[in-house]
C-alpha cells in the first residue's frame, strides 16, 4: 500500500461540482465517484473531514440579487449544504464508508450538533465528518468554514476540489487562452494579485495559521488520492515559498 502524505485533511467540494453537468440540484453519478475517491483515501488510512458548498441549490448572493435580506439568503444557503452534505453521507455509507454529519445550526433530527472534540474523536475512529450549514454565521463563505474547521481539526491540508478547472490560473482559462497556471503561490499573492481562490476571510485565515492549500480538479476519477500521496497536480498554496 503507498505512504500517504498526509495524515488529516478537509475536502473542500463546491455545490456546483455536485451538480454536474445538469448544472442545478444533485448528480447521482457524480456524488458516488466523489464518494468512491473519498472511499479510497480513507482505506489508506488518512483522516478525511469534508465541506461541501451549497450554490447548487442556493447561493446567498444570488438571493440579495433578488431582494432578499442578506443575512436570510445567507441562511438559506446553509440549508443548502445540509443538503448537500446529507446526500453524500447517503453516498457515502452506501460505499460502506462510516459518516457523521456536524451541523453549525443545530437541527438533532437529521445530524449532530458541531462540537470540535467529537469531531477529532469521530476522526481518529475511520469516520469521515462532514461540516455542514457553514460556521452558522451569515456573510461568511463556505471556503472560511473549510480554513476554520481546518485550523480547529488540525488538519495538514485543504484540498479545494475544483470542477474542470485543474489549478489556479492569472485568468479564467475558459475565457482567456492566455490564461498560464500557477505551480505554487503564497496567500500573500492571491491577495495581491486578486486571484480569487478564495474569499479574502478564507484566505487571511490559512495564512495566519499556515494551512496549505492545493487546489486541483475534482473531475478526473482518482485525484484526491494522488494528492494525498503527495503527486503534484493542480497549484500549492502556502503561507510562505
Amino acid at each position: 500500500m503507498s505512504t500517504p502524505k498526509y495524515k488529516r485533511v478537509v475536502l473542500k467540494l463546491s455545490g456546483e461540482a455536485l451538480a454536474g453537468d445538469i448544472g442545478y440540484g444533485i448528480d447521482a453519478n457524480v456524488i458516488g465517484s466523489l464518494a468512491r475517491q473519498i472511499k479510497e483515501v480513507v482505506e489508506l488510512g488518512v483522516e478525511v473531514a469534508v465541506v461541501v458548498g451549497g450554490g447548487n441549490i442556493w447561493r446567498g448572493i444570488s438571493g440579495t440579487e433578488k431582494g432578499i435580506d442578506r443575512a436570510t439568503a445567507d441562511y438559506m444557503g446553509m440549508l443548502a449544504t445540509v443538503m448537500n452534505s446529507l446526500a453524500l453521507q447517503d453516498a457515502l455509507e452506501r460505499t460502506d464508508v462510516p459518516t457523521r454529519v456536524q451541523t453549525s445550526i443545530e437541527m438533532r433530527q437529521v445530524a449532530e450538533p458541531y462540537i470540535r472534540r467529537r469531531a477529532i474523536r469521530h476522526l481518529e475512529k475511520g469516520r469521515v465528518v462532514i461540516f455542514a450549514a457553514g460556521n452558522g454565521n451569515p456573510f461568511f463563505s463556505t471556503d472560511t468554514t473549510a480554513a476554520l474547521r481546518a485550523a480547529e481539526i488540525e488538519a495538514e491540508v485543504i484540498l479545494m476540489a475544483k470542477n474542470n478547472v485543474d489549478g489556479v490560473y492569472s485568468a479564467d482559462p475558459s475565457k482567456d487562452p492566455t490564461a498560464t497556471k500557477y505551480e505554487t503561490l503564497t496567500y500573500l499573492e492571491i491577495l495581491n494579485k486578486g486571484l480569487g481562490v478564495m474569499d479574502s476571510t478564507a484566505t487571511s485565515l490559512c495564512m495566519d495559521n499556515d494551512i496549505p492549500l492545493i487546489v486541483f480538479n475534482i473531475s478526473e476519477e482518482g485525484n484526491i488520492r494522488r494528492v494525498v500521496l503527495g503527486e503534484h497536480i493542480g497549484t500549492l498554496v502556502r503561507g510562505s515559498m
